[in-house]
């Protein structure tokens, strides 16, 4: 196996020739996660639908490493509406509903394009990897 796995999802890709992350050993690190539809491809127009669409990619990609939410040290949410936080705390606490197990988490104004209202990265540490 090599050192560095590239792990691709369901549903989601880049336009540019990145995988959706790089596995290397147990550390995982992810390019970043938009709020494009997995079955239709396209980018919603509300933050809320957004925000479920990336949270809905980092589950697909903490499977498709062989992990779960529970693997992740740190999220970084870019927004184009820095104040823009009710739907991302929405689905940040249906995704850590323990206030004493949760991430790290960053909030980063920033230009997105192409309609994009949000973007995710992260990095988890898993027990054991399974890439595919």
């Amino acid at each position: 196996m090599p050192r560095r796995t590239s792990i691709h999802i369901p549903g989601f890709a880049h336009a540019n020739p990145i995988p959706a992350a790089s596995l290397v050993g147990s550390l995982l690190f992810s390019g970043a996660l938009t709020g494009r539809d997995p079955r239709t491809g396209e980018l919603p127009g509300a933050i809320d639908a957004q925000c479920a669409n990336v949270f809905a990619h980092v589950r697909a990609l903490m499977s498709a490493a062989g992990g779960t939410t529970d693997d992740i040290a740190k999220l970084t949410f870019h927004l184009a509406d820095y104040r823009d936080r009710d739907a991302l705390n929405r689905e940040w606490l249906t995704m850590f509903p323990d206030a004493g197990s949760r991430p790290a988490r960053q909030v980063i104004a920033a230009q997105l394009d192409g309609g994009a209202l949000v973007h995710a990265d992260l990095v988890a540490v898993l027990a054991h990897a399974v890439a595919t």
